[in-house]
């Protein structure tokens, strides 16, 4: 026996479709938010009137020639040498997750060496960005790297 195809089984197929189109887009956006621990400003306004002074900063930074490099070291603390940076630097550095769960910690460092300095606390394990900090005599340089 055969059924005839109504309006009202066009509009349960329709229903279902959309529900279910629907329903994937609202668990999609939970997982793109609740996974999401890129930098989001507080207020986008107040950030764009930052930004000219922002950019002055980064070029006073890069006229004073100093380089970073960061790695993980054998006893679990981040391990920064520096080339082209005075002794009395004070270097310190925010960490934060790439991906994941949002998390950020402060490390403040210990000269070691020469041009080496190390981190007072263990770095967590994992993959985290380093926003590394030198200031010295009121000018300050800013880089950020990756750390594994």
């Amino acid at each position: 026996m055969r059924r005839e195809f109504t309006g009202k089984h066009m509009a349960m197929i329709m229903i279902a479709g959309f529900g279910i189109v629907i329903a994937v887009n609202f668990y999609m956006a939970s997982l793109a938010i609740g996974g999401f621990g890129g930098v989001v400003v507080e207020n986008s306004y107040v950030a764009s009137q930052k930004y000219n002074g922002w950019l002055e900063e980064a070029r006073a930074g890069e006229q004073l020639g100093y380089e970073a490099t960061a790695l993980r070291g054998h006893d679990d603390r981040l391990v920064v040498t520096t080339r082209g940076v005075p002794r009395y630097a004070l270097l310190s550095a925010e960490l934060r997750r790439p991906l994941g769960q949002p998390e950020d910690m402060a490390l403040q460092f210990e000269q070691t060496g020469a041009d080496t300095y190390a981190s007072t606390d263990d770095l967590p394990a994992g993959r985290w960005i380093a926003r590394i900090s030198i200031e010295t005599d009121g000018s300050r340089w800013v880089d950020e790297v990756e750390v594994q």
